[in-house]
């Protein structure tokens, strides 16, 4: 080994970062982002994008690391909402992405440091079903992602990734980019001239935000009082899919599941509540 390598040491990857589209306008994001109860800044990435920056890193802080994280804030975000959420997340070994919509289940694909496919082909399929991108073109733009490539890292690849996001409206700010440090990404979000930030409120500013984001869906039959017999079933759904996710992310330590699943228990409580002392007539 020559004396500028020893000195060197060993070469390691990017530090950790993560980064969360979703495809919704900043003010739906913003509602629903309360969920999490993490500070975040938020700015709009596209036409019909917003991407949502963490200001905190709790992957260097507990037992979970970066891509558990980010997929358990996904998952919280999605289930609530109509609009998916993409985690866009990196640290030293790997980097790869968590799609999240509805409540089907998460779909996502790894990279090693080195650029090398740790994932599913038929991830990337679903991946492009989901967002509605081009079954021909754009799937096959993917499955390059897929092939081995020794000149492209996964840096590159999630920069891969993102070029074909752009042809679904994606464009994400200058500096915003994968594989930078997350404490880059906050200073760049910052001094962006419509970036704001989002935190937590109580638990009731939570829970009425989220009404809010459901109630500009159209979806006011399946809301606890609209007295559509849908309701009910929407709650008694949130509580069997909420108390097993929930369980699981307490088995886990993983805030985001916990998070996902209490809210889910939540809505379903609250709709069983309201239909018992609001009877139909």
């Amino acid at each position: 080994m020559s004396t500028a390598a020893s000195r060197s040491g060993p070469r390691r990857g990017p530090a950790p970062g993560a980064l969360l589209l979703c495809r919704a306008e900043p003010d739906s994001v913003a509602s629903a982002a309360r969920l999490l109860r993490e500070r975040m800044l938020l700015t709009r990435a596209g036409e019909e994008w917003s991407v949502l920056v963490p200001e905190g890193k709790p992957w260097l802080h507990g037992d979970e690391p970066v891509d558990r994280v980010l997929g358990g804030w996904a998952t919280a975000l999605a289930v609530g909402a109509s609009w998916p959420v993409l985690a866009l997340w990196w640290d030293a070994d790997r980097g790869g992405y968590t799609l999240a919509a509805g409540f089907r289940r998460p779909v996502g694909y790894v990279w090693l440091t080195n650029g090398t496919p740790a994932g599913e082909d038929e991830a990337m399929r679903t991946f492009a079903a989901r967002l509605g991108l081009d079954p021909v073109l754009d799937v096959q733009s993917l499955d390059r992602l897929t092939q081995p490539d020794p000149a492209a890292d996964a840096r590159a690849r999630l920069r891969g990734l993102l070029a074909v996001l752009t042809r679904a409206g994606v464009t994400l700010p200058t500096g915003l980019a994968p594989g930078e440090p997350a404490d880059r990404l906050r200073e760049v979000a910052r001094v962006r001239p419509d970036a704001r930030t989002v935190e937590g409120g109580d638990w009731r500013d939570v829970v009425q935000g989220e009404f809010e984001v459901v109630a500009g869906r159209h979806l006011t039959p399946w809301l606890p009082w609209s007295g559509d017999p849908r309701a009910r079933t929407l709650a008694l759904a949130q509580i069997a899919t909420g108390l097993p996710l929930a369980a699981w992310g307490l088995r886990r330590r993983s805030g985001g599941w916990l998070t996902a699943g209490a809210l889910l228990l939540a809505h379903g409580v609250l709709g069983l509540a309201y239909d018992v002392t609001h009877p139909r007539d």
